[in-house]
């Protein structure tokens, strides 16, 4: 009889063991001849070396499916067990990586897939785009599928603490709590794709950190994937402190829309000004998203497609006010 130690790793514990382990359970039961002890994530086997190596194999399995797929049922423990691993779906050969209930977070529009391709081929990515065109989302997913594959070792995600017509100084609470509104569809997110007690985790050891811009000043972030969300809110000073953050082996993505400016008149987007400087450099990509990039509510895109209109009758108003008032002053 021998013992052994297996450690789980990068997995969900309640959701590989199960509610009430009933994983567990049924993992026992596949392996009579074996006595299984769990405590926390270091799983503890005596008994046949040969029925051994083929836990241990199988364990591997299910971790690794546990991982991929943020959920593992008991027709997958038993199908690993028997050696019955089904190939790959269509659906997942498109997947980015797999939301907390299991299912595949892919690119659902053109424009969408060619972000994920950018970043493949590229370490900067500008995606602009109006609201719900998967800007942030995708990005995130990029960002957590990279984690996963261990091909970075931390997610850093940013935004300007700028207001929308709320000010900053009248909410409740310390300067977390006044930021943390902020960020709060980063967490968003983030909550998709991880489930809740491996995120406490990662963000207690600032495995994935989310911060206001200003707190970017003076770092060099290495083996990162670094998103600053709502870029069309920084100045350019802000942007291009950002921007020069770039460390080794790190990716960053800037997300905005420029219809969506929050800074006061005078000010110009910080996200416009490079886009305008930086326009054609090698190594980086832009993406422009537009109303059919938008996966929301179908009322999302008729109210972008309103404002659109109304903002483009104005202009003309504002033109032929312009063109009469020279008319009648020469």
């Amino acid at each position: 009889m021998i013992e052994k130690h297996i450690i789980l790793e990068d997995i969900d514990l309640l959701t590989f063991y199960g509610v009430n382990n009933v994983h567990l359970q049924m993992i026992k039961a596949l392996y009579p001849k074996l006595r299984i002890v769990a405590r926390g994530n270091i799983i503890k086997v005596m008994g046949d070396e040969e029925e051994m190596c083929a836990f241990e194999e199988n364990i591997d399995q299910m971790q690794k499916h546990c991982a991929k797929y943020n959920s593992i049922n008991e027709e997958t423990i038993i199908n690993i067990v028997r050696g019955n691993h089904p190939g790959n779906h269509p659906v997942e050969a498109a997947a980015i990586c797999y939301s907390v209930t299991g299912k595949a977070i892919i690119p659902r529009s053109d424009n969408q897939r060619l972000l994920v391709e950018a970043y493949d081929q590229n370490d900067m990515i500008f995606s602009i785009g109006p609201a719900g065109s998967g800007k942030t989302y995708i990005s995130i997913a990029l960002a957590v599928r990279a984690l996963k594959n261990k091909e970075v070792r931390r997610i850093i995600l940013s935004r300007p603490a700028v207001e929308a017509g709320e000010k900053l100084g009248f909410l409740p609470g310390d300067m977390k709590d006044k930021i943390d509104p902020y960020l709060q569809p980063l967490y968003d997110a983030l909550q998709d794709m991880i489930p809740a007690q491996k995120l406490n985790e990662y963000m207690e050891q600032n495995i994935i950190q989310i911060a206001p811009l200003a707190f970017m000043r003076g770092r060099t972030l290495n083996e990162a994937v670094v998103i600053l969300d709502e870029a069309q809110n920084t100045t350019a000073q802000q942007i291009k402190m950002f921007l020069t953050r770039m460390g080794q082996n790190t990716k960053m993505i800037i997300t905005g829309d420029l219809t969506q400016i929050d800074l006061p008149h005078a000010v110009k987007s910080g996200l416009r000004d490079a886009c305008e400087v930086l326009h054609g450099v090698k190594g980086i990509s832009f993406i422009e998203m537009n109303e059919k990039d938008i996966v929301r509510h179908k009322l999302v895109t008729r109210i972008v497609n309103a404002y659109n209109k109304h903002d483009e009758e104005k202009r003309k108003e504002y033109i032929k006010a312009t063109d009469e008032h020279i008319n009648t002053t020469t």
